[in-house]
């Protein structure tokens, strides 16, 4: 199983100090990708509600302070693309109806042609009410803005010139550039009961017809957990199978949304929350479970001071994985 890492992106209350540590991109960047990181992944938070509509998580799970802003993901990515030379560059996730399809189709090809073909789109339908009220959606958009932005990939990414119609989005035979160097990977994010927001088919359907992999969070630590993920990566593939897809070309990556603890954590922990040693529990249960690759997410962490103190936690969890066989 491959390791992949998230890039540092929070900003928090003393924003000109983390503004200088998020200049430090190059640098996360091209340390990860010395320290044997295969891949290097951003994320979105378009705002931090003071007063959100709805929990961070069912039933009453608070927005995550560490959390409050982050940087672009795009512009993070870009400056990630330009530091190093082999690793893959990817989003988990773009959330669809915070943009316009065309414009992220544009910049997704652009960076993919800064760094020679590496980009990943990572997409999702996105939660957060806040979030789509202030992009100009609701969410009863989410789905539809998904499937829609899919559309207009495929067809901007295609031959010029390009005739689209759709719900939001018409273009008249023009030409759309710049292409990607070639297919850039759209892997989906859902379907599961990540954070408790429960299963949703539609998800599933979507992500076996369309994509061409799965962003799931693991959040149940050992046997159980690597079962559960194990099932559902079984049911999207089956059904992929049945839309006549090739599931052997589909990739599982395992998203880690780490929390360390000062003692172990309880039997009723969350996975990738506890100790160092019960981090790394967590990631043999998502090798075992038949994920291709782990994010490792360590943007949650209050008492890393800055960028720095972030790398060498990673740089360490990378070697630790490598000495025990992952």
């Amino acid at each position: 199983m491959r390791l992949g890492l998230r890039l540092p992106q929070r900003l928090g209350v003393d924003l000109q100090h983390d503004l200088v540590e998020a200049a430090r991109t190059a640098e996360a960047a091209r340390t990860a990708e010395a320290a044997g990181y295969a891949s290097l992944w951003t994320y979105e938070l378009l705002l931090f509600p003071e007063t959100p509509v709805e929990p961070y998580a069912p039933p009453d799970v608070p927005w995550p302070e560490s959390g409050r802003q982050a940087a672009d993901p795009l512009a993070v990515l870009t400056a990630a693309a330009v530091a190093t030379e082999e690793v893959r560059l990817g989003t988990a996730v773009l959330i669809a109806a915070l943009h316009t399809p065309v414009q992220l189709a544009k910049q997704l090809a652009t960076i993919d042609q800064i760094s020679g073909g590496r980009v990943i789109a990572g997409m999702g339908v996105g939660w957060s009410t806040d979030g789509f009220q202030a992009a100009g959606a609701t969410r009863a958009d989410r789905g539809r803005f998904l499937d829609e932005t899919l559309d207009v990939f495929d067809a901007v990414w295609g031959p010029d010139p390009v005739t689209f119609r759709g719900p939001r989005v018409v273009i008249d035979n023009a030409s759309v550039l710049p292409k990607p160097v070639s297919k850039i990977p759209v892997m989906l994010g859902g379907g599961a009961s990540n954070l408790g927001r429960g299963t949703s088919s539609n998800a599933l359907r979507r992500i076996a017809e369309r994509a061409d992999g799965w962003l799931p969070l693991l959040t149940t630590p050992g046997p159980a957990g690597a079962a559960e993920l194990r099932a559902s990566w079984d049911r999207i593939r089956h059904m992929a199978s049945e839309y006549g897809r090739d599931t052997s070309r589909m990739e599982m990556v395992v998203v880690g949304n780490v929390t360390f603890t000062d003692r172990p954590a309880g039997p009723d922990r969350s996975a990738f929350a506890g100790t160092l040693d019960q981090i790394m529990d967590d990631i043999h249960t998502a090798a075992e479970a038949g994920a291709d690759e782990l994010i490792v997410d360590l943007n949650l962490q209050d008492w890393f001071t800055g960028t720095r103190r972030m790398l060498e936690t990673a740089v360490e969890i990378r070697a630790r994985a490598v000495a025990a066989g992952v």
